[in-house]
């Protein structure tokens, strides 16, 4: 598609929106409850799409994409209402007489450009709080799942009409052509790289931006945690779409003296989950393309590797794999791995730990395994970053109760449920003044006795 008709479609959304059309809460719900019966009755082919891209199971699909994207449909369609009610405030006396509230209100015409690694759940869930909001919405998937891109295309065409949301496909091309344009709200999900080229082509506007990014999640695993237990959600989290999770843990950071244990026991969990020969269990996925297949096998140190390494250029699948006596100066710790390689590293003391965290970029995420609430509280009050768990990995970003984000370098503002709601949402304070009084003390000229009163008032 080319400029001209990319402009097209952001004019004709435009002029839609002003009709008003999108803002009636009924048309909204039913927007919504379209797209989760379109999702219902096409579940199958949905997940065959994702699995010819990423090689996901249907189980894991539906798991961690399509299930995942009715949920928060689900949990809109019940709260919009409530969400979108004006919320009266206190006036002050100076204000009197008066109402004084605030109303959400849709932004507009958004943009909403997603990633390859979920592509169904992070076009479609911040969609659905686009639409809850009251905005328009084009839609931007990536060229590296084709096979999704499409299909989220067809729902999207059998769903809506393109001045209400309409998807562009394409590559860079489209993409610069798309910044190029005057949206009201941009939601980017991706790459560092890619979104500070978002932020600077949104600053030319002033356009407001969320940007979901990523970054070196760590994994923290204190002297007192149940260490078996840790091992298992760790490989779940890690190895979950064979590393391609931008929340995943990218690295282990645990005290020395458990170290052994705990990689053992990762070496235990491997086989358990994957099987003795992982390139062949049809359940595991595969890395979206040879770039970055190259790039992930580039990372591993052979010498280092004491679990896994293998791996196929023709089915591109990687094992999962453990590199051990890893520094911060190898390469795997120059970069978010985004892949099946998981660096143990360890350190002295939990501060030296934090200081050390502390001194990189913020990640998206932190997993921390402990038994001990010190450890705990001093861990997730004195490390910056976006979200976490304490004794899982990962589960924080399936709830529509918590907002989901990071900060600096992973990104800015947040989503899912109300938090969803709000980032698609303009908060406009109103003071309704009625006409039946007008104390005279702030217009000119100002005397004596209306200071004294004035300074009463705005005590």
């Amino acid at each position: 598609m080319n400029e001209s008709e990319i402009r097209k479609i952001v004019e004709k959304q435009r002029t839609y929106f002003y009709t008003g059309a999108t803002l009636p809460l009924d048309g909204r719900i039913r927007a919504l409850k379209k797209l989760k019966n379109y999702i219902r009755e096409h579940e199958t082919a949905l997940n065959d799409a994702i699995r010819e891209d990423l090689g996901k199971s249907a189980y894991e699909s539906y798991m961690c994409e399509t299930g995942l994207v009715l949920t928060e449909i689900s949990y809109m369609i019940r709260h919009i209402r409530s969400f979108a009610r004006e919320k009266a405030v206190h006036t002050p006396l100076a204000q009197f007489h008066s109402r004084s509230f605030v109303k959400p209100s849709p932004y507009g015409v958004t943009l909403i450009m997603s990633p390859w690694n979920y592509p169904f759940l992070l076009t479609i869930d911040p969609l659905a709080d686009a639409i809850a909001a009251g905005n328009t919405a084009v839609i931007k998937p990536s060229a590296y799942s084709p096979n999704t891109s499409r299909a989220i295309q067809e729902m999207i065409r059998e769903c809506f009409d393109e001045e209400y949301v309409t998807v562009i496909t394409g590559g860079r091309a489209e993409n610069t052509c798309l910044l190029n344009e005057h949206f009201d709200y941009i939601f980017f999900t991706g790459s560092q790289a890619v979104g500070k080229e978002v932020m600077a082509h949104a600053a030319r506007r002033l356009t407001p931006v969320t940007l979901e990014l990523g970054g070196k999640s760590p994994c923290i695993v204190e002297k007192s945690g149940d260490i078996p237990l840790a091992a298992k959600r760790i490989v779940f989290g890690k190895y979950l779409n064979c590393g391609q999770t931008c929340v995943a843990p990218d690295y282990i950071y645990c005290d020395r003296r458990i170290k052994d244990q705990l990689v053992e026991e990762i070496r235990k969990q491997i086989r358990k989950q994957f099987g003795s020969d992982p390139l062949t269990n049809g359940t595991y996925g595969k890395i979206i393309n040879e770039k970055h297949f190259d790039r992930i096998t580039g990372l591993i140190d052979p010498g280092k590797v004491v679990c896994g390494g293998r791996s196929d250029r023709a089915t591109l699948k990687i094992e999962p794999t453990v590199m051990d006596n890893v520094t911060f100066d190898d390469a795997v710790m120059q970069e978010e791995i985004f892949g099946p390689v998981l660096p143990v590293l360890t350190y002295e003391t939990l501060d030296a730990a934090i200081r050390k965290i502390n001194s990189m970029q913020h990640p998206l995420a932190l997993y921390l395994f402990t038994s001990s609430k010190p450890a705990v509280k001093k861990v997730m009050s004195r490390c910056g970053f976006g979200g976490g768990c304490v004794n899982d990995t990962i589960i924080h970003l399936a709830t529509s109760e918590m907002g989901f984000g990071g900060f600096g370098e992973s990104g800015m503002g947040s989503y899912h449920g109300k938090e969803g709601f709000r980032t698609f949402s303009h908060y406009k304070s109103i003071v309704d003044k009625k006409t039946w009084l007008d104390l005279p003390m702030r217009y000119q000229p100002y005397k004596k006795f209306n200071e004294k009163l004035l300074h009463i008032f705005l005590r």
